[in-house]
């Protein structure tokens, strides 16, 4: 489907390298039909040597030239990016966003284009893990929807949401989620090393009983709670290792942090839309 698609990937970053790496490893388009964009040349070097992709520091050249222009930056970039690249698109040229929080009519409007798919990857991708939601606009055709679904899954799951709204909701979880649970992991490698364990050891234990567990969650496809109250036998150490996390109200933490999460995501979009009028 993309052999003979011209993609260009303005942002060159830890997101933008996943995406040159999922796309080559998935053998989905061959690496001159790549060109990505980065202001820094010691960067552009290590792409260009580590994928065989061109690499340039012309956001403008690389959008036209391109059939599908990705926007891999922050968020914050964005708003210097647009009036530079308004009219440097062709007709016809699918744009792809994975700018956290940015909404599809700020591209729309400041690129003066109509096919827009705004998408929200997390940083697994960078191992092929990712998991991407997205949407598109109204003007993207089946035809760009394909090249969406296989870019956006060359790195991981991909998933399509007819509601905008979602993306926000979608960043909370997939795209900040990563750092739960990085955060859980910090916490029990800690907890073990207090306990006793050597640093080494800890760690292989707590990631590999996470893997697992989620593996086995995946797998069975039965409810969180069946699979907990599985491994919970009546006044045993995970009964009452439960009861302290209950009582520390870690549900709660984790449900405002995901709400604090989505608010800054929908914070950035009104931004985004003020900036815009």
């Amino acid at each position: 489907m993309l052999r003979d698609i011209r993609i260009a990937i303005i942002g060159a970053g830890i997101m933008g390298e996943a995406m040159i790496s999922g796309l080559l490893k998935q053998n989905l388009i061959p690496a001159d039909q790549i060109v990505a964009t980065e202001p820094r040349a010691e960067r552009r070097e290590a792409i260009e040597q580590r994928y065989g992709v061109r690499v340039t520091d012309d956001n403008v050249e690389a959008a036209h030239w391109a059939q599908v222009t990705i926007f891999a930056v922050k968020p914050q970039t964005v708003p210097r990016l647009l009036p530079e690249l308004r009219g440097a698109l062709r007709d016809g040229e699918l744009v792809i966003s994975i700018a956290a929080g940015v909404p599809i009519r700020t591209y729309v409007q400041g690129l003066a284009h109509s096919a827009v798919v705004r998408a929200m990857p997390n940083t697994p991708a960078q191992i092929g893990e990712g998991m991407t939601v997205w949407t598109a606009s109204p003007d993207v055709n089946e035809q760009q929807r394909g090249w969406a679904r296989a870019i956006l899954g060359s790195f991981g799951r991909q998933m399509f949401v007819d509601d905008e709204t979602y993306l926000d909701m979608a960043t909370a979880i997939n795209g900040t989620g990563p750092a739960y649970i990085f955060m859980v992991l910090e916490a029990m490698i800690d907890a073990g090393v207090h306990l006793g364990l050597p640093r080494y050891m800890a760690e292989e234990l707590v990631l590999q009983t996470m893997l697992g567990s989620v593996h086995y969650a995946m797998q069975s496809r039965r409810h969180p709670a069946e699979l907990r109250n599985g491994v919970t036998s009546p006044g045993g150490t995970t009964a009452a290792a439960l009861y302290e996390l209950e009582r520390g109200g870690l549900r709660t933490v984790l449900s405002d942090a995901i709400w604090a999460a989505y608010r800054r995501s929908a914070e950035l979009g009104k931004t985004m839309e003020r900036r815009d009028h």
